[in-house]
């Protein structure tokens, strides 16, 4: 089995400095591509990835962008597009979270989230179908013209009280996923999300750092453990690959069974 499938491809990870992000970046650098490690803080994390990358035998770079600002991500695509001549893979990463109840939300908490976990995949999205688009196949790189990947959550079919704003962002990204797959199909774009569940990563510490809450947490996971940032980067770095030439328009659950309604395994 090749160990370097995405060999001579150009990857561009959303949010990758930390959580999983930083997973799927190290995943993508490890399966051969070339790596730019987009951030919006924390930018001695982002530069220490990506040197770990280049460490590696990979090229990579640290872009800073809010991917919610549309004069940013076009900066951002310029400047990979001056480094690298194009991109192949993207991988729309970047989200978070500002909880609320509905009757206390704000304007700001509900933009914010939308801006970044929505409109932030819309822009990215745009820019790199565009630059896709204008180059073409490259057959001898890969069987794709380019591939682009979102990184949705379960939240994309799972309700979730206190987080209206969230579970709306992640629903309106599971349409824009397949509309936008159906519109690239013709341009031999392949465009997949994947919704992971429970990972152990900084947005959601609180869910799994004291053994009580992990304990809570785990009852909604029938497979019994935490997901880890590396199996969200595996399946990223395989449905860039060609192994998954035929998969287009789809969400894969990475989730440990939870959305198989755990609280009805018994009874109900």
């Amino acid at each position: 089995m090749d160990h370097q499938p995405l060999r001579g491809q150009r990857a561009l990870v959303t949010g990758a400095n930390s959580g999983i992000g930083e997973g799927v970046a190290r995943a993508l650098g490890a399966a051969g591509a070339a790596v730019v490690v987009n951030f919006v803080s924390k930018p001695d994390a982002a530069a220490k990835i990506a040197d770990e990358i280049k460490a590696n035998g990979m090229d990579a770079l640290a872009i800073r962008a809010d991917v919610s600002k549309e004069a940013e991500v076009e900066a951002m695509f310029a400047e990979m597009e001056r480094a690298w001549g194009g991109i192949d893979i993207l991988v729309n990463n970047a989200g978070l979270q500002r909880d609320a109840p509905v009757t206390t939300m704000t304007i700001e908490q509900w933009n914010t989230v939308l801006g970044v976990n929505l409109t932030g995949t819309f822009l990215c999205s745009r820019a790199a179908a565009r630059s896709m688009i204008q180059r073409g196949l490259r057959p001898e790189i890969s069987r794709a013209a380019g591939k682009i990947i979102c990184i949705s959550s379960v939240h994309e079919v799972i309700p979730w009280a206190g987080h209206v704003n969230y579970a709306a962002s992640k629903g309106g990204l599971g349409m824009f996923m397949k509309s936008l797959a159906q519109e690239l199909a013709p341009h031999r774009i392949r465009v997949n999300s994947i919704a992971p569940g429970a990972i152990m990563t900084p947005i959601n510490r609180d869910a799994w750092d004291t053994p009580e809450a992990l304990g809570k947490l785990l009852r909604l996971i029938p497979y019994g453990r935490i997901g880890l940032p590396e199996d969200i980067g595996k399946v990223v770095a395989f449905l860039a690959s060609d192994d998954a030439d035929y998969i287009h328009g789809q969400t894969i659950y990475v989730d440990g069974g939870m959305t198989l309604y755990p609280e009805f395994a018994h009874g109900g």
